[in-house]
């Protein structure tokens, strides 16, 4: 789906960052701490192309080259948190002829010794996994994702890593069908109505917001359906060649977007005709159709929706219709 752009890295962030503490990291926790080896967590996770695995280049100007994350329970960082933190901060500052750039205010805290519960708090608004439904409700899709990609060196005492695989194992059912049913609605209305609506108007400004609306909740939808977390907005499309259901979605929307609305399609006399059928002249529309088929088809595979209507806001109601706890239930449609 994702073409080569030529510019890719011979040394890939996290690589480059996991040799780096095994060969120069690591034996200076050996030497000066060698009875906390069993209870650190090293890795890197968090903010950064790098952490995603989607690093290039142009990834290079910024926060990018040699570093880790050393992560500590609260009982350990206030012992030697900040010894350890002085002896992190005198390591080379380059290796294999790459210099760390990280000295951007935004840089701060994405590397060196950290508080685990200050890492999930950062992300989550609160030291570890969600308790209430509520809670899960609240938290942005994707600081779930930044606090679960990356990848972990090292952790023998299992703190770090077992809030990580808890967050791993997706939203509560409950949380992903109302996700699910806001994505289905928002589709339903921004493509399948509203970009029509607008470019019969002529206003072609309100159609292409519409189109980005329908975008938008395209590619969370595919996410949400392969559990996985929904990335920050330049990441979304890139991450969807990994996931297993629904890659076709991400080729259509390349082609949807490559080829633009139609704009002298709706400049005929026939606009009276598109308020009951589609204008398969703009072949937006056609590929807007080719989505919404594609998800219906794999919410029925899910058992999320049995409705044999093609208007995706049908299936948004019976995804909302199988929400067993009723506080949930009974917020907007649209809300997620």
């Amino acid at each position: 789906m994702v073409q080569s752009n030529g510019l890719q890295l011979e040394h890939k962030g996290l690589e480059l960052s996991q040799e780096y503490y095994e060969r120069i990291g690591r034996p200076v926790l050996e030497e000066l701490f060698p009875a906390y080896l069993d209870r650190i967590a090293v890795g890197l996770v968090g903010e950064g192309s790098e952490c995603f695995g989607y690093d290039d280049m142009i990834s290079m100007d910024h926060d990018y080259g040699p570093g880790f994350c050393i992560w500590l329970t609260k009982e350990d960082y206030e012992e030697i948190g900040e010894e350890m933190s002085g002896i992190y901060d005198a390591l080379p500052k380059e290796y294999r002829g790459i210099s760390a750039k990280t000295h951007r205010t935004e840089s701060e805290g994405r590397r060196g010794v950290l508080e685990i519960d200050k890492v999930y708090q950062k992300f989550l608004g609160a030291g570890g996994v969600p308790r209430k439904l509520s809670d899960w409700m609240m938290i942005p899709e994707h600081y779930l994702s930044v606090a679960t990609n990356g990848r972990g060196f090292e952790d023998n005492l299992g703190v770090f890593t077992g809030i990580r695989e808890q967050l791993l194992e997706y939203y509560p059912e409950d949380i992903r069908l109302k996700k699910i049913a806001a994505r289905a609605i928002t589709m339903a209305h921004s493509g399948q109505c509203n970009y029509s609506r607008m470019m019969r108007r002529h206003d072609t400004v309100a159609g292409v917001l519409a189109l980005s609306e329908f975008i938008r909740a395209s590619i969370s939808m595919v996410y949400i359906l392969n559990k996985k977390y929904t990335p920050y907005y330049k990441w979304m499309w890139a991450g969807m060649k990994e996931l297993e259901r629904l890659s076709e979605v991400g080729t259509i929307l390349k082609n949807l977007v490559d080829l633009g609305p139609n704009k002298g399609s709706w400049y005929t006399n026939e606009w009276n005709t598109y308020q009951i059928e589609l204008n398969r002249n703009d072949k937006v529309i056609v590929m807007i159709e080719e989505i919404c088929a594609l998800i219906i088809k794999e919410l029925k595979v899910q058992g999320i929706s049995s409705s044999s209507s093609d208007y995706l806001e049908e299936h948004a109601y019976a995804a909302r219709h199988r929400i067993k706890d009723e506080t949930i239930r009974s917020l907007p449609v649209m809300a997620s």
